[in-house]
C-alpha cells in the first residue's frame, strides 16, 4: 500500500472532493523519505541560481527506494507534491530527482534532463533491479 490512510481522510473522499492539504499531509506521513528528499531539493533550488536541483545518492534502503518510487509513479502523489511545493519534478531512474522552477519545465535544461539520451546515459547495472 502507497499511503496510510486515516479513517477521517477515507470518509472524505467517500463524500467528495477531498483538501489537497489533507492528502499532503497523508503523503508527508506515508512516505516521509520522499516527501523530504523533494523538501530538500526544494530549498536548494530557491536557495541558488541553478535551474535545477538534484539528488544523486541512492537510499539507504529498498523502504525508502519504494517510498520514492510510489511517491513519484502516482500521477496524484507526484502531482500534489508539485503543487505543494510550486516546482516541476523530472525522474531518472530509482533515485535521480530534480526539481525545476515551474517555469523550467518548457525549457532546455528540462528538456534536456528528461531526454531519452539522458535517460540512457544515467544508467548502469547496478539500477537493473532497483
Amino acid at each position: 500500500m502507497s499511503l496510510d490512510v486515516s479513517p477521517q481522510l477515507l470518509a472524505e473522499a467517500e463524500n467528495g472532493e477531498v483538501r489537497e492539504e489533507d492528502f499532503m499531509e497523508t503523503v508527508r506521513t506515508s512516505l516521509p523519505y520522499a516527501y523530504n528528499l523533494v523538501d530538500r531539493l526544494v530549498g536548494e533550488l530557491l536557495s541558488g541560481t541553478a535551474e535545477f536541483a538534484d539528488n544523486q545518492t541512492p537510499p539507504p534502503s529498498e523502504k525508502e527506494r519504494g517510498q520514492l518510487l510510489r511517491a513519484l509513479s502516482s500521477d496524484a502523489i507526484r502531482g500534489s507534491l508539485e503543487r505543494h511545493f510550486d516546482i516541476a519534478l523530472a525522474f531518472q531512474n530509482c533515485h535521480r530527482v530534480a526539481a525545476f522552477r515551474p517555469e523550467g519545465r518548457g525549457g532546455e535544461t528540462y528538456a534536456r534532463f528528461t531526454s531519452l539520451r539522458s535517460q540512457i546515459l544515467n544508467q548502469s547495472p547496478e539500477f537493473r533491479d532497483c
